[in-house]
């Protein structure tokens, strides 16, 4: 990788912590700035439309690398083009509209009425897969070996249909319609790597492995993070009921995943993510106004 010098050396690292183990030293990511960037990348002006700012892969991909020409990677840090439009861009594939805002997007529910609701289906036409995959297409054109393109953060499980259903609703029908829940999750597993998989095709490495862009991680196969921010909200008993079960299957089907453990209230929920052997990392992160996983606190 040209703006990478040493980064075979940082795969076999990582490629280690994977296992569990340790090389010379642990694996650790450092970026700092450059003094003069490793190259000139000129200034585009930047779309008036808001849209536009999220979804023009000329844009988006000038901004990028601009950043990473002016960054140094040091350890098994490295560059890589970000691609998501949002945090949970799986809902937008299955009929969520998005709002995007400067910093976050957010999502319009998109089944109003359980009773009715049409199986969720994979559709090759829909708006925001299109965007998604022109993004990542024009990512892999521009990268010329300077830098690695991420998998988008797809998103799933409860945190998926909260989007797709609204969280006060989703909160209702995990009391009052359970099988709704599970058929949707049932769907919503199985969609997750339609799509992952069809992007896995574009991104994937010489090795087989892939940058998931959401906590810039990578493996030497299928590689993805995690998640379900949405159990801060259940017990631990709908957690093993209504999450558990997808979460082994998601981890199954990946090669290397990393469940991302969003706050104190949710660590409730810790015992549970060690008892799934498929899941092979945990990230914690506490929640605004908490000291961050650095503190000594």
């Amino acid at each position: 990788m040209k703006w990478k010098k040493d980064w075979d050396d940082a795969k076999r690292r990582l490629a280690v912590w994977w296992r569990g183990e340790c090389l010379d030293r642990v694996a650790l990511g450092v970026i700092a700035p450059r003094n003069e960037p490793i190259e000139q990348i000129p200034v585009l002006e930047p779309p008036s439309d808001l849209i536009l700012r999220w979804t023009d892969p000329i844009f988006r991909i000038n901004e990028a690398e601009r950043q990473m020409a002016a960054s140094f990677f040091g350890g098994e840090a490295f560059p890589y083009f970000d691609t998501h439009i949002g945090p949970g861009t799986l809902a937008t594939f299955l009929g969520s509209e998005p709002l995007f805002s400067k910093d976050t997007v957010w999502y319009f529910p998109s089944i109003k009425d359980p009773e009715r609701c049409e199986p969720l289906s994979f559709d090759s036409n829909n708006k925001w897969w299109r965007i998604q995959r022109l993004l990542i297409t024009e990512g892999v054109r521009h990268s010329r070996e300077r830098y690695l393109v991420g998998m988008p953060d797809l998103i799933e499980g409860l945190d998926t249909l909260a989007s797709l259903r609204g969280t006060q609703n989703l909160l209702l029908d995990l009391r009052q319609r359970p099988r709704f829940i599970h058929d949707r999750l049932e769907e919503i597993t199985d969609l997750y790597f339609v799509y992952f998989d069809e992007l896995y095709k574009l991104i994937r490495d010489e090795v087989g492995g892939n940058c998931f862009s959401a906590f810039r991680i990578w493996g030497p196969g299928k590689t993805a993070k995690v998640q379900c921010d949405f159990s801060a909200m259940i017990s631990p008993a709908m957690f093993e009921e209504f999450v558990v079960p997808y979460l082994r299957i998601q981890c199954s089907r990946l090669d290397y995943s990393v469940y991302h453990l969003d706050g104190t209230d949710c660590i409730r929920h810790l015992g549970l993510l060690l008892k799934i052997e498929e899941l092979d990392a945990i990230q914690w992160t506490p929640q605004y106004g908490r000291p961050d996983p650095g503190s000594q606190e």
